[in-house]
């Protein structure tokens, strides 16, 4: 008896994956993320920069919330809920300012912050 009991502790024991529920988010938040920094750096190229500096700030607040929820899903932390809501909102606010602008950079960041925010929302709402 009492060696199949050192044999069970033994033995490696599964990890559940509880993050992996929240892949679709911290896929789209990663992407988002991706495309604010792009649009940052687009943004420091145009002939305006003035013009533009909410639109940049917003992106790099957005790309750093979307690291840091997509962190957070990934470490399935207790404040992932709290996290990716405050993601959304963000998001919300840099896609409705990129939108505002016709450069493609600014369009297809437009797009990919809806698109996290939409998904954020979706997660904030089932964690």
């Amino acid at each position: 008896m009492r060696s199949q009991l050192d044999r069970a502790a033994s033995q490696p024991k599964e990890i559940s994956m509880p993050h992996q529920q929240f892949s679709s988010c911290v896929t789209t938040c990663y992407e988002c993320a991706q495309a604010c920094n792009h649009c940052a750096a687009s943004c420091l190229q145009e002939q305006e920069i003035k013009a533009m500096a909410k639109c940049i700030a917003l992106d790099i607040d957005c790309a750093e919330i979307c690291a840091l929820a997509a962190s957070v899903m990934g470490r399935a932390s207790e404040t992932s809920k709290q996290v990716c809501s405050a993601c959304a909102q963000v998001c919300q606010m840099c896609g409705d300012e990129c939108a505002k602008h016709q450069m493609q950079h600014c369009q297809d960041c437009a797009q990919a912050c809806m698109r996290c925010a939409d998904e954020c929302r979706k997660m904030a709402e089932m964690a």
